[in-house]
């Protein structure tokens, strides 16, 4: 335990000791991925690569989430009310508040589901040692646009949906899960209000995405998965997180009925299909917005988000 550690240092030892097991990781993961780069896609040995690639990124979260439960005291409790299989397809929705969402995810679900691969802005790609590692994971880069960009070449708006149509076609037949943060940001106090966002621990979600990977991924997923994140002491960035100043977790984690309908229409071309599907995220975000109220009162705290 680092209890009782100055702050910095505690942050500083676990910093170390998380980048040390990352090397540790990231040289097979790195040595796979050459093989990858040799190896025909959609062939038999590809995908016994790409499972492969992903065993090891697993056996790296678990080992993340090992040392925080050894040297961290953080009160992380989960619920799951769900049906998992580390051999499934799932597709989970998710409220984002800090990069300490991520961590937490590995810590909900462990070896109980695939590892999650979720969708990263393009330049995100020359991150130090994990850039090259998500690339060989499949994770969809997507290319952010401006306004002026889209203005000129008014085409570039239908690129991100190619790019998750192609990854999700790349997913089928192997065990996945792919996360979706419907905000598409982190939340934060100014975003909420420049929003006017409806709902009180949320920002206003972004069906479209979510929309077309569902469609993507079709009747193959095993379950549509909510997954929600409270942070009772407010939501903090990661090297607080490393220091020890986040004390309690919260993760809630149900599985969804799938209507036939969403599988079936065109969020793109179907206005009709777009509204239906569009009124139905918002509800699932009302009551997402009223669950979080609900487990922060549970655990003694009503705040609402820190930004972060």
């Amino acid at each position: 335990m680092l209890n009782g550690l100055p702050a910095p240092l505690h942050g500083a030892i676990m910093a170390l000791l998380l980048l040390i097991n990352t090397v540790f990781w990231v040289v097979p993961v790195y040595a796979l991925i050459l093989l990858k780069l040799l190896t025909p896609g959609g062939t038999a040995p590809r995908r016994v690569l790409d499972r492969a690639i992903a065993w090891l990124a697993q056996r790296w979260a678990m080992c993340n989430v090992v040392l925080s439960k050894v040297l961290m005291a953080v009160d992380v409790e989960v619920n799951i009310d769900a049906d998992l299989s580390p051999k499934g397809q799932y597709l989970v929705c998710c409220n984002h508040q800090t990069w300490n969402d991520i961590f937490m995810l590995m810590y909900a679900f462990g070896s109980r589901a695939p590892f999650f691969k979720f969708f990263l802005k393009q330049e995100l790609i020359w991150v130090p040692l994990l850039g090259l590692a998500w690339w060989g994971l499949d994770y969809p880069f997507m290319k952010r646009h401006s306004r002026q960009d889209l203005a000129k070449n008014p085409a570039l708006r239908g690129s991100d949906i190619e790019t998750t149509k192609r990854a999700c076609a790349r997913y089928k037949g192997q065990p996945v899960m792919i996360l979706n943060f419907l905000e598409g940001t982190r939340f934060t106090a100014d975003k909420h209000r420049r929003q006017k966002s409806p709902y009180t621990h949320l920002l206003k979600p972004k069906a479209g995405g979510f929309a077309f990977a569902l469609g993507a991924m079709g009747r193959n997923l095993d379950a549509l998965l909510d997954v929600t994140i409270v942070y009772p002491g407010g939501a903090q960035g990661f090297w607080p997180f490393l220091c020890g100043r986040v004390r309690q977790v919260r993760i809630h984690v149900r599985q969804l009925r799938m209507d036939d309908e969403w599988f079936d229409g065109n969020y793109e071309s179907d206005q009709r299909f777009r509204a239906g599907f569009q009124r139905w995220v918002a509800d699932l975000w009302h009551e997402k917005d009223v669950r979080i109220g609900e487990m922060l009162k549970a655990s003694g705290s009503s705040a609402s988000p820190k930004p972060d």
